[in-house]
């Protein structure tokens, strides 16, 4: 097992975000959590990622290792989890290249570093053509491309994805899924929140469903889509 998550609370001031959530994820899998806006998806990979505080009780594993003995730099430099934010969060004043470079900065596989920069440059080859291009011109499909990959040049084990299609156009939608399954199919595993439930859902091989920061459902992916719950709330019936 990969990554293990047990008795996860997250509280924001004195409300509740998430209670007492538990999900398993192993190597090589895409794994989605799904559920409307506020029921706790990006807080759970802001836990995951050490980026909110915890609750008494809360038991997270990366690689059998305790993930609250680590700070949020140290989880992505020494444990190798990357995390795509919502909003990409890119630096916009800096070049393509500088912001991918700049996510290197905790690397110890110097070597490796110009093959990971030419297998982005494969997958996206927009990226490549505008190199030099500070990331704040970019388009939204070429940021969340360049989110993507500065997520990829940081040394992932795992990559956490907060609403990756969020503002894309259907095809090019479709064109960055099929990238992250190629990322996948070569090693890397990817847990993401999706508010396109279908999407997310055939993506996927399995999936967990959370209403009001509870997780009330979980399954295969075409168990999920089958699911008349599902269907009725997630996937307009």
């Amino acid at each position: 097992m990969l990554l293990s998550v047990e008795n996860l609370r997250v509280s924001y001031d004195k409300i509740r975000a998430l209670h007492n959530i538990g999900f398993n994820i192993n190597e090589g899998e895409i794994v989605c959590i799904i559920g409307a806006n506020g029921a706790g998806k990006s807080t759970t990979l802001r836990a995951i990622s050490r980026l909110v505080p915890v609750e008494a009780g809360t038991k997270m594993t990366f690689m059998g290792k305790d993930l609250l003995q680590y700070p949020a730099d140290k989880v992505v430099s020494k444990l190798g989890i990357s995390h795509v934010p919502e909003g990409r969060r890119l630096f916009g004043n800096l070049t393509i290249m500088e912001n991918l470079r700049l996510a290197c900065f905790a690397r110890s596989d110097r070597d490796k570093i110009e093959e990971d920069l030419n297998r982005i440059f494969m997958i996206f080859p927009r990226l490549e053509e505008r190199k030099l291009q500070k990331a704040g011109t970019l388009s939204g499909g070429e940021q969340q491309m360049l989110a993507i990959g500065r997520a990829f040049m940081s040394g992932r084990k795992i990559m956490l994805l907060d609403e990756p299609s969020m503002g894309l156009a259907p095809l090019l939608m479709l064109s960055m899924f099929d990238a992250l399954k190629e990322l996948n199919q070569e090693g890397t595993t990817i847990l993401l929140v999706e508010q396109n439930a279908r999407m997310a859902l055939q993506f996927a091989q399995r999936g967990y469903v959370l209403e009001s920061g509870n997780l009330v459902l979980e399954g295969s992916s075409e168990a999920l889509l089958d699911n008349p719950e599902v269907k009725n709330a997630y996937l307009g019936g």
